[in-house]
């Protein structure tokens, strides 16, 4: 197997086609690999699965701020909360003192944003078809939602190749799977608009967990005790 060929793959996984970042994913089933392994340290698809998981975050908050501006009025988005109340989706508590920080493991990280990324393949599919409808909608919202959309799909590949090289499984799985796509919340109005303003919202949330989950994970790898969430 070339060794270059390898190196070329390894090194697209999680890259972004957005404000200057450009590449491809990496798929270690090609059978080209030929039962070789990706040889890039998990420092730097760490490096490279963070730089991802900030851009679809960012990307969340502006598609939200975005649909905000557009459709919800003052009243409303005050009382919504930027959505923190009416999500569900509360899959993956997030630590919330220095002592559980520590005691955590890599696996609990490396599956806690596998859940979320998986959770939310769904949800913004549905957004995806439902904005599609809109007779006003922006394009660069239609934009934004299809990007976080299909780059999700990517890092759910890293989150897969991450957990090959950190703890040797193969595969990820999850419990009460045939669930998840019914956990997302609803406000309690049930308009259109306000349920699509409720998925914004909640998934602006989880993508900040996936960030800092994998900034935690990043860090561990140089100084473990020094490492926190806030």
């Amino acid at each position: 197997m070339n060794a270059i060929r390898v190196f070329q793959v390894c090194i697209g996984i999680l890259f972004s086609s957005v404000n200057g970042f450009t590449g491809t994913a990496l798929d270690c089933s090609d059978p080209d690999f030929m039962g070789a392994r990706c040889t890039i340290s998990v420092e730097k698809l760490l490096d490279r699965a963070i730089q991802h998981a900030e851009l679809i975050y960012r990307m969340s908050d502006e598609a939200r701020t975005l649909f905000e501006e557009m459709f919800i009025p003052l009243s409303i988005s005050t009382h919504q909360g930027h959505g923190g109340n009416s999500c569900t989706s509360n899959l993956v508590r997030v630590p919330t003192s220095k002592l559980e920080i520590q005691q955590i493991s890599d696996k609990w990280l490396l599956h806690s944003i596998w859940i979320l990324v998986q959770f939310w393949i769904d949800p913004l599919a549905d957004l995806q078809d439902s904005l599609d409808s809109y007779d006003n909608a922006p394009s660069s919202l239609l934009h934004k939602t299809r990007w976080m959309s299909t780059k999700l799909m990517n890092l759910k590949q890293g989150v897969l190749v991450l957990t090959s090289k950190m703890l040797d499984e193969g595969t990820l799985e999850l419990e009460n799977n045939e669930s998840l796509s019914h956990q997302v919340g609803t406000p309690a109005m049930a308009e259109h608009v306000l349920r699509d303003y409720a998925v914004l919202s909640c998934f602006r949330k989880d993508a900040h967990k996936m960030e800092t989950f994998l900034k935690l994970l990043r860090c561990r790898q140089t100084d473990s005790r020094s490492c926190s969430l806030f």
